[in-house]
Order: C-alpha cells, then sequence, then structure tokens
C-alpha cells in the first residue's frame, strides 16, 4: 500500500470555477495574529500549570501535573497550531522533569518510571498536535478542492471533525493515559507491597493502554487519508485465512473468536495489509459488542465474489441503523461508554471500496449483529482485466 501524505490536487473543470477559487480567502489557515497568540501560549500556558501544581504541592500528585501540562499542550494545539504546540509539548517535559521528578531542580531523572512518564506525556502531547495539525489542514484542502457551496459543507464537516477529536481528546485519550499514570504511581509507590504477579498484571495495562492509544491514533490517521483520497491500495491474490491469521495476532481477546474458514477458499484479489486493517477493526467491534460471547468468522464462495462474515451475539441493530453504523464517529448503539471514537467500521469500509470491495449489515440468527466482507475472487479479477 502506497499512501501519499497530501492529497492530489482538485481538476479545474472550468474557467470560472477557477476564478472563483483565486478570489476565495484561503480557509483554514491561521490568521497572524493568530499565530502569534499560539507562540505566546506556547510559552506562557506550560508556565501557568507548572505554577499551579507548585501552589498545590502536597495536594497533587504526578499524575495532575502531567495532566495539566498535558491540556496546557492541547489548548496550544487548538490556538495555534502544529509548531507551537511541539514546542509546548517539549517545554512541558522540561518543566515536569525540572520541578517534579526527582532529583528536583535539575534535568536528571533517577526513576525510570519517571522517564516513562515524562517522555509519554511529550510523545502524547505531540501526538495531540499532530491530529489537530492534519484536520485543519483537510480542512484547507476541501476549501480548494471545490465550488462556493461544496466549500460551505466541507466547512461544516471540518467542523464536525474538530469536535469528534476534541470528544476524543477529552475521553479515548484521557481513559488510557489515567491507566497507564495509575500502573505507574502503583509500581513506583514504596508503600505498596507487589507481587511478582501484580507487577506483571500493571505492565500488562500499561501496555494494553498503550496499543489503546496507538490503534485510536492509526484510526484518526487512517479516516484522514480515506477522507483526502490518499489510499493507494496494491491488488493482488490473497486468501482470507492467512489475512485473518494476522489480524487475529493483533487482538486482545483472540479466545473469544472462533474461525472457521476453509484454506479452499478462493484468494480474493487485495492489498494485504488494508484487508489486514479492516478485518482487524470489524473482529475488534464484534468482540466489544459480542456480551462476551464467541465470535465466529466463516468464508464463502458465491459467482465472482468471496464473502467473509463476522458474526456477534451482541445487541444487534434496528434496520436504521445499519447503514449509520458506518458513518464516521458513530459509536455502535451510540452508546457514549463504548471505547473508541466510532471509526473502526467506517475505516473498514472505507478500505473495502478503494480495493472494489464492500461491507455490510446483516442480522445474525438468534441475536446479533454479522458484518459481511466481499471481494472479488482473484481469477475473476485477472480474467475481467
Amino acid at each position: 500500500m502506497t499512501v501519499t501524505d497530501h492529497a492530489e490536487p482538485a481538476a479545474r473543470d472550468t474557467d470560472a470555477v477557477s476564478k472563483q477559487r483565486s478570489q476565495a480567502p484561503a480557509r483554514g489557515r491561521l490568521s497572524p495574529a493568530r499565530r502569534a497568540t499560539g507562540w505566546a501560549l506556547a510559552v506562557a500556558l506550560p508556565l501557568v500549570a507548572t505554577g499551579i501544581d507548585l501552589l498545590a504541592v502536597g495536594y497533587l500528585g504526578l499524575a495532575a501535573d502531567v495532566v495539566l501540562l498535558f491540556l496546557a499542550t492541547v489548548a496550544v494545539a487548538l490556538v495555534g497550531g502544529l509548531g507551537p504546540a511541539l514546542v509546548a509539548a517539549g517545554l512541558s517535559g522540561l518543566l515536569l522533569n525540572f520541578f517534579f521528578t526527582e532529583p528536583r531542580y535539575t534535568l536528571l531523572i533517577a526513576s525510570p518510571n519517571d522517564v516513562v512518564s515524562v517522555v509519554g506525556m511529550v510523545l502524547v502531547g505531540a501526538a495531540v498536535a499532530v491530529i489537530v495539525h492534519r484536520a485543519a489542514k483537510l480542512a484547507t484542502q476541501a476549501a480548494q478542492a471545490a465550488t462556493e457551496a461544496a466549500l460551505a459543507q466541507r466547512a461544516v464537516e471540518a467542523d464536525q471533525l474538530r469536535t469528534a477529536l476534541l470528544a476524543a481528546v477529552g475521553h479515548d485519550l484521557r481513559t488510557p493515559l489515567t491507566s497507564i499514570r495509575a500502573s505507574v504511581d502503583s509500581l513506583r509507590d514504596p508503600a505498596l507491597a507487589l507481587s511478582d504477579a501484580d507487577s506483571a498484571e500493571l505492565l500488562l495495562t500499561i501496555q494494553e493502554s498503550t496499543d489503546r492509544l496507538g490503534a485510536l491514533v492509526e484510526n484518526l490517521l487512517d479516516s484522514s487519508r480515506l477522507a483526502t483520497g490518499a489510499v493507494r491500495p496494491q491488488l493482488r491474490p490473497v486468501g482470507y485465512e492467512d489475512v485473518v491469521d494476522r489480524a487475529l495476532r493483533m487482538m486482545d481477546a483472540p479466545d473469544l473468536v472462533r474461525v472457521e474458514v476453509d484454506d479452499t477458499l478462493p484468494a480474493v484479489s487485495a492489498d494485504p495489509g488494508l484487508l489486514e486493517r479492516v478485518v482487524a477493526n470489524v473482529v475488534d467491534n464484534a468482540v466489544r459488542h459480542g456480551r462476551g460471547a464467541p465470535v465466529v468468522i466463516r468464508g464463502s464462495a458465491r459467482v465472482g465474489q468471496v464473502d467473509l462474515r463476522v458474526r456477534d451475539s451482541g445487541p444487534g441493530l434496528g434496520d436504521g441503523d445499519r447503514e449509520a453504523i458506518f458513518a464516521p464517529f458513530q459509536r455502535r448503539g451510540d452508546r457514549g461508554a463504548a471505547a473508541g471514537v466510532g471509526l473502526g467500521l467506517s475505516v473498514a469500509r472505507g478500505f473495502m471500496a478503494s480495493m472494489g470491495g464492500t461491507v455490510t449489515a446483516e442480522d445474525t440468527p438468534g441475536g446479533g449483529l454479522t458484518i459481511v466482507l466481499s471481494l472479488p475472487a482473484a481469477a475473476e479479477a485477472v480474467n475481467s482485466a
């Protein structure tokens, strides 16, 4: 798979449209005043957050210090964009190191756990800055891609994207960060006599939370690439059984998945990397909503097509919701407590469409939901070419 970093410029259909674009003000670009404000806040907000933490010494722990400095970085990203946010993230890391990790008032760090805290905060802050920057960049590209009516519609979509990203920062990034922070605090607390099993469990929690952060960022970036048309699949014959096997290796609960895919099933024409991401997203969605029951993966062939069905025994969906679950930022059942920001199935459908396939939802007999992945059989694709 080849993914470009920038969308291709939109075709200029008429001289009138070209003239209209040239006269239209560039959207999504920060004004000089806002850029200046962003650079000022990149220094001021981390210092303010540090001052609050110093005034509250004895009342706030290192976890609270990390959260305040992280929120300062997010605020700078929203106001000033990528550059000021990266500066704020780096400055926040230095301030956290200097004032709140032992030995204090030096740039040395005695505890490996504190190293994880400082580096983790800087990296996550930088990741959020990149995400916000990509959202603004996407809005700019959309503004240059159509007439004034299309530009207005893109501006609405960009606003929705920003709102959803803020929701992700507010919940879906904070939740794994809280788990990581709590586990690290337990590991470094000298008053806790942790057994080897307890320490291993806390380390596993850190690993799982880090994986969750990585999956969230990957889905956000994949959604951005799909929106800009930057996904370029490299199609070749691929076996569903091989793709399913690789996808399940990335799963947190592979024991809940039962695979019934015959190795005699015809190969499909697909990009192996993209198809692996599709299967992983769909199976992860089924496991999370399957009420702890086994998820069944079955393959079948029909004329010119090969299907992969992922069946769960969860609450299912009404007829009107079967298409809505594939919309970006739509959680299944629209439940606020569900994990993720609702991008997994949207990314899966986008990747399948780029490979000439489809993703549909149907009822599972006896209750639940079945996601059907359909792709052209490899031999059929070669013959048709």
